[in-house]
């Protein structure tokens, strides 16, 4: 008998230093209808406009074009969809044209691209600290080198001086895993400083039109100086349902022949079908009235963590009180890991994120993420309530 000599194949080299999102793996450990998690960062499903987003795929499919819904699309995006995004981001003050934007099969994927467009393998990337989860996978997967820096316009200037990145990625509003927002004043310092610089800016921002106290503050990329070197990402999971996958980015002009190119080799283009319902779902909703309700519903959840984290931490914590979005921030006193915590939390039937995993350098390891958008009031109350005796172990 002859023996192949197959052997198994192993992951690229470009794997080996990307973790696994320890929010991904926590979603199947919490499975379980009697868990409370404040562990994923999930839209309520409940508050999904289900009836209207049928109604929009019932539309196009049913019109004289519904064939043409099925069929392959232009790697830019549908161009009622672009234009319907354009409008309101016009609206919100970030003059924006349809042509300026690449729709993506969600902001994740736009991330992704910008990656395959500006960055080659040693390129420096520099992030906040902490910053999303998912944006560290995606600079690893890239091969990238990536460096952490200050919140201050000297902190900054002076690590742009030092690692010279190519690329500074950020969430201005209600940050991913934090809740913060950048002030207009540290928006303006970055937009300068980045320019003077030669640095791309990536502004993520899934969350933005979810702000449930204060006035609104203008974008990153309307900034002064901004136009030719600031890209940003928008997104329907947060605003609409995330099952849709629709993301887009606005790209200055230089960029988009690149991007549009990384997308070709990518997937050739986003679900066809579900850019035109999208675009049917903002054409014929009364889109201000959807996010009105969504804000009401989120900033009574928001109140309900913020009254029970006094009897919930331990004395001595730090926790974030967030504008909007979807995350608090939680840091423990003393030398506590909250890795260590998190199977008890789960042996009482609530979850959360430890906070390591979104350090690019050198972690805190007393800090979790909570998330309070997926649950009733009451539910969080119950499960701050569970979740009180876990983070008041004698370790903490």
């Amino acid at each position: 008998m002859v023996q192949s000599a197959v052997r198994t194949p192993l992951p690229a080299q470009r794997l080996a230093g990307v973790a696994s999102s320890p929010v991904r793996d926590l979603l199947a450990l919490v499975d379980r209808p009697e868990v409370i998690s404040f562990a994923g960062g999930l839209p309520a499903p409940e508050l999904f406009d289900l009836d209207g987003l049928r109604a929009a795929f019932d539309r196009v499919l049913g019109s004289a074009d519904g064939r043409r819904h099925l069929q392959y699309a232009p790697t830019e995006g549908n161009p009622a969809l672009r234009a319907l995004v354009a409008a309101r981001m016009t609206a919100r003050g970030l003059s924006t044209a349809a042509a300026d934007l690449l729709v993506t099969t969600g902001s994740q994927q736009g991330l992704t691209l910008i990656a395959a467009a500006l960055l080659d393998p040693g390129s420096v990337v520099a992030v906040e600290e902490p910053t999303y989860l998912a944006a560290l996978q995606c600079f690893q997967l890239a091969g990238c080198r990536i460096v952490t820096v200050p919140s201050d316009d000297a902190g900054l200037e002076r690590a742009l001086r030092e690692h010279q990145p190519k690329l500074l990625y950020l969430v201005p509003n209600f940050a991913n895993p934090t809740g913060r927002t950048l002030t207009a004043g540290r928006r303006a310092g970055i937009a300068a400083l980045t320019a003077a610089h030669g640095v791309w800016v990536v502004e993520d921002d899934p969350y933005g039109e979810l702000r449930y106290r204060g006035e609104p503050v203008p974008a990153l990329a309307s900034q002064p100086g901004a136009e030719e070197h600031v890209l940003h990402l928008g997104s329907f999971s947060k605003i609409a349902a995330p099952g849709l996958r629709l993301g887009w980015v606005r790209t200055p002009p230089a960029l988009r022949p690149a991007l549009t190119v990384a997308k070709q080799a990518a997937d050739l283009h986003t679900s066809t079908i579900d850019q035109a319902a999208a675009a049917a779902w903002l054409a014929h909703t009364d889109l201000d009235a959807h996010l009105a309700n969504l804000r009401d519903a989120y900033a009574q959840r928001r109140d309900a963590m913020m009254a029970a984290m006094p009897e919930t931490a331990p004395a001595g914590s730090t926790w974030t009180d967030p504008d909007g979005g979807m995350f608090t921030w939680l840091r423990l006193p003393g030398p506590v890991d909250t890795a260590s915590l998190l199977p008890a939390a789960l042996a009482g039937d609530v979850a959360f994120v430890p906070g390591a995993p979104f350090y690019a350098g050198r972690p805190d390891h007393a800090t979790l993420r909570l998330s309070f958008t997926t649950h009733t009031p009451g539910e969080i109350t119950e499960g701050m309530r569970r979740l009180g005796p876990v983070l008041r172990t004698p370790a903490c």
